[in-house]
């Protein structure tokens, strides 16, 4: 991996542990619509989950709609920065790698969402570019954030790895041609996935 000179690192599950404001974020949503609270649990379990239809899981509905996204920026915004941080040695490697890589986002979170997220926890000013879920027509496993990503810097797939958390950040690198790393510090666990961000950075050859 130390070829890959464009590195697509996925947001939340391996940046930043945002679990505790997701799942808080998506209870208070229920509680606004009307619907019971959700275990932490169940709803960090269900965030790399592919086989199910996340609107039905959280909200019961076939898909999402705009008030839900209404009361998730509500409790998102107000209380992302208590409710997150940065994932131990996350910074220290982004600045390692920021000296020689390129480096970017590709999140299904929300531009709303994301960007203040990044900001917040000072690691925005690594990132050359983040795509969000609404900035394109679909979200991961769909190839269309990568797509974009690899368009803004105009240079060969060879060259780009995708790296996550969870099967859509593999699916959607497989669905663009690039390569991918898969980690297990944020909401899944994976066998034979990175275990630790040290190994990360030994495998991207930068010391930390």
């Amino acid at each position: 991996m130390r070829d890959k000179t464009h590195l697509i690192f996925d947001m939340d599950g391996t940046l930043i542990d945002s679990s505790q404001l997701l799942a808080n974020t998506i209870n208070y949503v229920r509680q606004k619509i009307g619907l019971s609270k959700l275990e932490e649990g169940r709803i960090i379990e269900a965030l790399n989950d592919t086989s199910i239809n996340p609107a039905q899981f959280y909200y019961e509905t076939e898909t999402f709609e705009p008030i839900h996204e209404r009361y998730f920026q509500e409790y998102y915004l107000q209380n992302h920065e208590r409710q997150s941080r940065l994932y131990e040695g996350m910074a220290e490697l982004l600045e390692a790698l920021s000296q020689e890589r390129k480096l970017a986002v590709a999140t299904n979170a929300y531009d709303l969402s994301a960007r203040p997220l990044l900001q917040n926890l000072g690691i925005d000013r690594y990132f050359d570019i983040v795509m969000c879920a609404d900035l394109v027509p679909k979200p991961k496993p769909h190839p269309h954030m990568l797509e974009a990503i690899i368009t803004f810097y105009g240079t060969g797939r060879a060259r780009f790895v995708m790296i996550g958390d969870g099967h859509r950040d593999i699916e959607a690198a497989e669905n663009a041609g690039i390569a991918a790393l898969l980690v297990e510090w944020g909401f899944s666990s994976h066998e034979g996935a990175v275990t630790s961000v040290t190994e990360l950075a030994e495998i991207l050859g930068v010391a930390l």
